[in-house]
């Protein structure tokens, strides 16, 4: 993977320019850098290794040199979007579900930015915003993806069981830049349905534990324990507690965890 190689792949997508970086500290740091500078809609920063990668809740993300894809995406809402940007999650989780999907996978979206296959973690996403006095300018999308096996984190250093596309599809996994180009071109295309009923649905219909009990944790806040529902128009989380009350749970620090 090089810059030439990546430029020639994704020249059939209408994306901005392009950053790569054979080693850096975070995609979104370097994203959010170029944003605030002018840089055009839909500009990638993609590294072969991510040294200082992290993940929401100050967590980090484990990216070895040849192992995964760890790149930034940089949007600039278009003002029919910008009533819906809470969306934006879903938007890239739905982009790598249909990318697995093509492979033949059976993804699941943990909301609200990880995806599982076979129950673990295959990968996740950190939404990062750029401000021009109280207007948002533009939104940074880092994406994380487990491609090979080396792309796995130690089991010690696990808050939740992970898995790459090697592992689970139980053989070698595509290159890294035909994984890269099929999120892009999922993405480009669930853009255009981001103010739609459409991007809701479908992200619902894959959403993980739904009908079951999970542990929702958030912030500081005591645990909150409900059968998971769905999804409300903004992409906030729906549950029934024991009370059969209906609980929404909006973004932020939230942590959720199936009920043991």
């Amino acid at each position: 993977m090089n810059q030439n190689s990546l430029q020639k792949k994704l020249s059939k997508l209408n994306i901005g320019n392009l950053r790569y970086f054979d080693s850096i500290g975070s995609t979104n740091d370097e994203a959010l850098a170029w944003a605030a500078t002018g840089a055009r809609d839909l500009s990638i920063v993609i590294a072969d290794e991510q040294t200082q990668g992290r993940g929401r809740l100050d967590r980090k993300w484990f990216t070895p040199k040849g192992s995964g894809l760890a790149f930034s995406l940089i949007l600039r809402p278009h003002a029919n979007l910008r009533p819906h940007l809470s969306r934006t999650v879903g938007l890239a989780a739905l982009s790598i579900a249909e990318s697995c999907s093509g492979l033949g996978l059976a993804p699941r979206i943990k909301w609200p930015n990880d995806i599982l296959l076979n129950g673990k973690k295959t990968a996740g996403i950190l939404i990062e915003t750029v401000w021009s006095g109280d207007d948002v300018d533009s939104l940074v999308i880092g994406m994380g993806i487990n491609v090979h096996k080396a792309s796995v984190p130690p089991a010690e250093v696990l808050q939740f069981p992970a898995t790459s596309l090697e592992d689970a599809l139980g053989k070698e996994a595509p290159a890294r830049e035909d994984v890269l180009f099929s999120v892009l071109d999922a993405f480009i295309h669930w853009r255009e349905r981001m103010a739609t009923d459409a991007l809701i649905h479908a992200w619902e219909e894959i959403i993980a534990f739904r009908g079951e009990q999970v542990q929702v944790q958030a912030g500081g806040e005591e645990n909150i324990t409900g059968e998971l529902l769905g999804l409300e128009s903004d992409g906030s989380l729906r549950l029934r507690d024991a009370h059969d009350k209906s609980v929404i749970i909006r973004f932020g620090d939230v942590s959720l965890r199936p009920s043991a």
